[in-house]
C-alpha cells in the first residue's frame, strides 16, 4: 500500500490560490479514478477537481472557505502499491486545517432574558418533584401547550399526583395564577451560523469594494412608458415564431447604444489604482443577474451591432446561462455599464451599487399605471421610476442628469430608438 498525496493543480492564467468552495469526499470514502473531489473557485471562475487515482481517502485538507496554494495537499489517498508522490513532510509546512465530516454545531448565544418568560412554577402549589415529568393524558398535554401553560405549575390531584382536565381548568381559573402565554407568541432563542463562502463571498467582496473606492451619486427620473408599452405589446403579437419575446430592457440597451456615444466618459471604467478611465467604443451592457448561486453580471457584448430583436435573444441567452451556471468567464466579464432591474419587484426607487471598476448603473423599477398631468387634465399613464448611481469622481451631477434626460426622452418617444 502507499500513500498519495493528491495537490492543487495549476488551474492556468497565473493563479496562485483558489477557495475551497464544495467537498465531496470525506476521510473513509472509497473513491474511483476520475470521480470528483472538491470545487474551487479562483477570482475567475470555479473548477471541478478530479482524483486521477482510486483509493480509500484518509484525509482532506481546506475548510470550505479555505484559500488553499497551488502545489498544496488536497486530499491523501491510500493506493495499491508503492508511495507515489512525495512524503507528507513535503507539504507545506501549515497546511490548511482539515474539513470536517460533519458541520460544527452553531453556537449558542449568550442567554438572553425572553421578553416573555416562562412562568415561574408556584412555590408550593404543584405536587410534582423536581425533575418529574408530570403525569396527565395526551389531550390534557395537548390543551396545556396550545395555552402555554407548563404542566410542573399545575397542581395534579388524580391518582399519582396526576394532572386532570378539571386540574387544568381550576389552574386557569385561579385569579391568583400567572397569565398562560399563547404558545404562538412564546419567545425564540439560538443563534445559526451561516460562513459565507464561494460564490456570495466574492458578491460580498465586490459590493464591498464598489462601495468603499467609489463615492456614488444617485439620480433619479420619472419615466412615461405608455408609448413603448404600446409598441412592445405590438411588436410581441406580431413576432416571428423564432424572435424572443420582448422585455423592456432590450429598449434600454437599444437607447443606451444612441446616447453613450454622446457621454464617452460614462461607457468606460476608471482604473481608480493607475488614475486612468478606460472609455469604450464598444457598448457591452451587463445584465444584474439572480441566480441559484447568487448575484451574477452575463454581458451581452456589441450591443451597438445588435438590432432591438438581437438585444433580446442575446440577453435570454447569457442571463439562462448565468443560472445555469453555464456561463463562460468571458461572458460574465468586461462590461462597460450596467442595467439591474427586479421586473414587477421592483419598487418605487433603489439606490444601484455600481458593478466596479465601471462608472455608471442604470436601474428600472416598477411599472404601473399611475394618475398624472398632461395638458391640463388628470390622465392614467403607465408610469416607471429610473434608478441611477454614478462615480462621482468621473461623472459629475450635471453630466448625469444630463444622461438620464437622454435616456427618459427615448424611452419616452420610442421611435428615436429606431432613427439614423
Amino acid at each position: 500500500m502507499g500513500l498519495y498525496l493528491f495537490r492543487l493543480p495549476d488551474v492556468g492564467e497565473g493563479v496562485a490560490e483558489a477557495e475551497v468552495v464544495a467537498w465531496y469526499v470525506k476521510p473513509g470514502d472509497r473513491i474511483e479514478e476520475d470521480q470528483t473531489l472538491v470545487d474551487v473557485m479562483t477570482d475567475k471562475a470555479t473548477v471541478d477537481i478530479t482524483s486521477p487515482v482510486g483509493g480509500l481517502v484518509t484525509a482532506i485538507h481546506g475548510e470550505l472557505g479555505a484559500m488553499a496554494p497551488v502545489g498544496s495537499v488536497l486530499v491523501e489517498i491510500e493506493v495499491e502499491g508503492a508511495v507515489v508522490d512525495a512524503p507528507a513532510a513535503e507539504a507545506p509546512s501549515e497546511p490548511a486545517t482539515p474539513a470536517k465530516a460533519e458541520t460544527p454545531a452553531p453556537k449558542t448565544a449568550p442567554s438572553k432574558t425572553p421578553a416573555n418568560p416562562p412562568v415561574p412554577p408556584p412555590a408550593a402549589s404543584a405536587n410534582h418533584a423536581h425533575g418529574d415529568a408530570p403525569l396527565a393524558a395526551p389531550a390534557t398535554r395537548a390543551r396545556a401547550y396550545a395555552l402555554g401553560i407548563p404542566l410542573q405549575n399545575v397542581p395534579g390531584t388524580g391518582p399519582a399526583g396526576r394532572i386532570t382536565p378539571q386540574d387544568l381548568d381550576a389552574y386557569i381559573a385561579d385569579a391568583n395564577a400567572p397569565a398562560a402565554i399563547d404558545a404562538r407568541y412564546a419567545a425564540r432563542s439560538g443563534t445559526t451560523e451561516v460562513r459565507i463562502i464561494g460564490l456570495r463571498r466574492r458578491i460580498a467582496e465586490n459590493m464591498q469594494q464598489s462601495k468603499r473606492r467609489i463615492p456614488h451619486f444617485g439620480y433619479v427620473e420619472e419615466f412615461d412608458l405608455t408609448e413603448l408599452e404600446a409598441l412592445r405589446e405590438e411588436l410581441n403579437a406580431n413576432r416571428k415564431a423564432e424572435q424572443p419575446k420582448l422585455t423592456l430592457l432590450p429598449f434600454f440597451m437599444r437607447a443606451l447604444v444612441r446616447i453613450l456615444p454622446d457621454f464617452p466618459q460614462i461607457n468606460a471604467r476608471y482604473d481608480d489604482e493607475a488614475g486612468v478611465l478606460h472609455t469604450f467604443a464598444s457598448i457591452d451592457i451587463g445584465i444584474a443577474t439572480q441566480t441559484p448561486g447568487g448575484l451574477m453580471v452575463p454581458v451581452v457584448a456589441y450591443a451597438e451591432a445588435r438590432d432591438l430583436w438581437g438585444c433580446a435573444a442575446e440577453l435570454a441567452r447569457v442571463t439562462a446561462a448565468a443560472r445555469s451556471g453555464a456561463a463562460t468567464r468571458e461572458e460574465l466579464t468586461g462590461s462597460t455599464i450596467t442595467l439591474t432591474s427586479l421586473g414587477v419587484l421592483g419598487g418605487i426607487a433603489a439606490t444601484p451599487v455600481i458593478n466596479h471598476p465601471e462608472v455608471a448603473i442604470i436601474g428600472p423599477n416598477k411599472l404601473e399605471e399611475r394618475p398624472v398631468v398632461r395638458g391640463g387634465q388628470v390622465v392614467i399613464r403607465k408610469m416607471m421610476n429610473v434608478s441611477s448611481s454614478f462615480d462621482h469622481r468621473i461623472v459629475d451631477g450635471f453630466d448625469a442628469a444630463r444622461f438620464i434626460q437622454a435616456l427618459k426622452r427615448h424611452i419616452e418617444h420610442p421611435a428615436l430608438i429606431f432613427m439614423d
